[in-house]
């Protein structure tokens, strides 16, 4: 009896276990089922991992990202700069050639042979009128040599360097400049009388008949300064004291002092 009552107890662990064996074959087997449940634990917390890391990749993606725009508009930035910096450079060279051709626009000069300079400082008191060239020595410039800009005569280099050179205007107190009008046949001395003040010229003859607007030139008589023909100024006033065979004038230069830019230095000697 009892080992009838074995047998029967094996062959029903037998058949329990085979069946077990084909439903889970015909469910997909034992690592299928494994995998789904090991899937429906883990499933949570990978989903929570997820959603918290892809803020995080977002987040370290856009910081690459915005570096990278930030360098990219830098280096734009600095072409941009590079590029206004050549048309600033073009568009100086270009003013430059045109101011130069419209300063040295001295047709008065005739055939003398001139250096052309940049007025590099302003050295201007009430008194004392100077401004410094880039032209000296080693260019030709010699210390007594005349100086012009468009409108006419602009000073008397009284210094000469290698390659600068100090020009006394002709508003200086010390200026003196021998000067004719009209036909030539009168001559004066026109003299500064201060950077603001313009030029004057005093004692001037009744008979000359000078009248505002009356245009002074360089006489060029023998030992002067300057060769002759080179405008001066113009009579703004003509001052006459009553019962006085004389009058002043006040004189305005024809050249604008304020405003030099460029000036041509006249190769020229009194002694030549």
């Amino acid at each position: 009896m009892a080992s009838d009552r074995k047998r029967r107890r094996a062959w029903t662990y037998t058949v329990s276990f085979l069946v077990l064996l084909i439903a889970l074959y015909m469910s997909g087997g034992i690592v299928a089922n494994l995998r789904r449940v090991a899937n429906v634990v883990v499933a949570p917390f990978s989903w929570t991992v997820g959603e918290i890391a892809r803020p995080i990749g977002h987040l370290f993606a856009g910081a690459i990202n915005y570096s990278d725009v930030v360098a990219q508009n830098q280096k734009l930035r600095y072409q941009l700069g590079i590029a206004e910096q050549h048309a600033n450079q073009v568009w100086s060279l270009e003013r430059q050639s045109a101011e130069l051709t419209t300063k040295l626009n001295v047709p008065f000069i005739g055939s003398l042979a001139t250096v052309a300079a940049q007025v590099t400082s302003l050295s201007p008191t009430n008194f004392s009128a100077t401004i410094t060239i880039s032209k000296g020595r080693k260019q030709g410039v010699l210390v007594g040599m005349p100086v012009v800009a468009n409108g006419g005569l602009v000073g008397i280099v009284i210094s000469a360097g290698a390659n600068a050179s100090t020009v006394q205007l002709i508003t200086d107190v010390n200026s003196l400049i021998g000067a004719t009008f009209g036909n030539g046949n009168s001559s004066l001395i026109i003299s500064g009388n201060g950077l603001n003040n313009g030029l004057g010229a005093t004692s001037v003859p009744l008979s000359d008949n000078v009248a505002p607007g009356t245009i002074f030139s360089t006489n060029g008589l023998n030992g002067s300064l300057y060769p002759p023909g080179l405008p001066i100024a113009t009579v703004t006033k003509a001052t006459l004291t009553p019962g006085a065979a004389t009058f002043d004038l006040t004189l305005k230069p024809t050249a604008d002092l304020r405003n030099l830019t460029y000036v041509d230095v006249l190769l020229w000697e009194p002694s030549t």
